[in-house]
């Protein structure tokens, strides 16, 4: 994997229609791997901190699990902590997804080494490795922002998972304004450094995202399509979350009720009831929680 044989120069024809609306659009691209079909798919860019918190973490993986079965494509940057949880989510969801480096895609200087075997899985899986840069070129402070408008630029909506005050997550929500794409943030723990980021952006005005169906609003597509949001399948919930429904199975109990009853540590149990909401298993209404109707 990942020899030069490989990666290859792609015409400027074969460019992803959609870089030609930005400023100073790439000169050259490289790939390795395929380009999904840009007339049947919708691109989402996910952004987020590298040092993510187990919320973040929950809610990447909540959001993108609960695409599967639309043509949805992830693209994200390949770096440590949310770029890898949202590249994984993809493949975990049968999702294609699109890595775009800060470094050239030869595995001699492929940033950061320790995914390596995350984007050889991308490239198995049906996706593809992206890069301006040549090869060999190996990452470097500039290289990061100058893909980050590679990534904004080529997808239809930006979603901001996690980012703190002063960071390059926010330069690429910054971007996402700019090149007039859709911006989603998840809102955050306002006491937390990586929440002050998203929260900044929720308050101009980024379309906040509580759920997946959100997200294929966002992007123009029926949610009530979506086959994995019609019947829900216990056997893939975690021990845990199986107690959750088990517990509303009769009737909806309050929050602080269900939270008794669950008999978890409390962080523990308010992040699993997020990513639970999330994924449109359960629904907060007026202090109760209850499960969704599954048709």
């Amino acid at each position: 994997m990942g020899d030069k044989s490989q990666i290859r120069k792609l015409k400027q024809s074969e460019h992803p229609p959609m870089l030609s609306e930005i400023p100073q659009p790439p000169k050259e691209l490289y790939l390795e791997g395929e380009l999904p079909d840009y007339t049947q798919h919708k691109f989402l860019a996910v952004v987020g901190s590298r040092k993510f918190s187990r919320y973040g973490k929950e809610v990447c993986q909540a959001l993108i699990t609960g695409l599967k079965g639309h043509n949805v494509v992830i693209v994200s940057g390949l770096a440590l902590g949310i770029d890898a949880i949202a590249h994984q989510s993809a493949l975990d969801a049968e999702l294609k997804t699109i890595a775009v480096p800060g470094s050239g895609l030869d595995r001699k200087v492929l940033h950061p080494r320790t995914n390596h075997k995350l984007a050889d899985e991308i490239v198995r899986s049906g996706g593809a490795l992206l890069s301006e840069f040549e090869p060999l070129m190996p990452a470097g402070l500039h290289t990061f922002p100058q893909r980050n408008r590679i990534m904004v630029g080529m997808s239809h909506a930006v979603l901001l998972i996690e980012a703190a005050e002063r960071s390059g997550t926010l330069i690429t929500a910054r971007l996402t304004t700019e090149y007039n794409r859709e911006l989603l943030a998840v809102p955050h723990d306002i006491t937390r450094v990586t929440a002050q980021g998203v929260n900044q952006f929720i308050k101009l005005g980024a379309t906040v995202v509580t759920s997946s169906s959100d997200i294929l609003t966002a992007l123009g597509i029926e949610s009530e399509q979506n086959p994995e949001q019609q019947k829900l399948d216990l056997a893939s919930l975690s021990k845990d979350e199986q107690k959750v429904v088990e517990l509303l199975s009769a009737d909806p109990l309050p929050r602080d009720e269900l939270l008794a009853k669950l008999k978890l540590d409390i962080s523990k149990a308010n992040v699993l009831l997020s990513a639970m909401e999330l994924k449109d298993i359960i629904k907060e209404e007026l202090g109760d929680i209850r499960l969704v109707a599954w048709s």
